[in-house]
């Protein structure tokens, strides 16, 4: 479902604007009013942060919203529920964002039937690495999709291998380093996505990690699928910025992501 997503998204002469939001932050009362005028501001895919206590991914900004929430007592569970109220407001991909940890000690099996049967389509396990991925992924579910990273480090023969496991989508980390808001991408940047693109050809890329700004999708926007937001929208929340002000943020960033034929 995601892929097929993305590919109607394109179709349109558009990138994907996927925006993540870290469960329950920064109120759990009306966190599916946010999550909804998000996604009405144009947001194509959400991503819904599953809190973990040590995101080693995570740069300050995600960390503060985890470390928020957890101690709000948010909960997987939490995660679930929010997700299946959110899927009666949209058939948009919802995809969850969480640590193998976390999976595991819910239980794997469990943790993608919960998750699917709560309307989520997909998960991205950030410290997933591809020589464990067949121990640990031991399901078989055609609806529900497992999405890998890509870093400008990965070699070929990894991004090639990673690209065969990846559904949905390949995640690839535009910067080397932690989540976060950037000044813009180097040359070296741009370069090592452009080589990365050329090798992911079973699955779409979106990049993220350092986009936090219209200019930097403007970028990067010709080497990849689609964009991936989260520390930008985090920290505008820690701000106590408006959910309407998020939202026109939100609209903002996805101009970005329109194809200029």
């Amino acid at each position: 479902m995601i892929e097929e997503y993305i590919e109607k998204v394109n179709a349109d002469n558009e990138k994907v604007l996927s925006i993540f939001l870290t469960t329950g932050f920064p109120r759990k009362k009306d966190f599916v009013l946010l999550a909804e005028k998000v996604l009405h501001a144009g947001a194509d895919m959400l991503e819904i942060g599953i809190p973990f206590s040590d995101p080693l991914a995570d740069g300050q900004v995600i960390q503060y919203s985890s470390q928020a929430a957890l101690e709000s007592g948010i909960t997987v569970r939490d995660a679930f529920y929010f997700a299946e109220e959110i899927r009666k407001k949209t058939d948009k991909p919802l995809i969850a964002m969480t640590y193998a940890n976390i999976v595991s000690n819910y239980g794997i099996d469990k943790f993608v039937n919960d998750a699917s049967a709560s309307g989520l389509n997909g998960v991205i396990i950030p410290d997933l690495s591809l020589d464990e991925y067949d121990r640990f992924i031991t399901f078989q579910k055609e609806d529900f999709d497992i999405v890998l990273l890509a870093t400008p480090t990965s070699s070929e023969e990894r991004l090639i291998a990673l690209d065969t496991k990846s559904s949905g989508f390949v995640y690839y980390v535009s910067v080397t380093g932690t989540t976060g808001t950037r000044n813009g991408f180097s040359d070296e940047d741009i370069s090592a996505m452009q080589k990365t693109r050329k090798l992911i050809l079973q699955n779409k890329m979106l990049a993220g990690f350092g986009i936090s700004s219209p200019e930097n999708i403007l970028q990067i926007k010709d080497f990849c699928d689609g964009v991936i937001v989260g520390s930008a929208i985090i920290k505008k929340l820690m701000n106590n910025e408006s959910y309407d002000s998020i939202a026109n943020f939100v609209s903002e960033l996805k101009k970005g992501c329109k194809i200029t034929l």
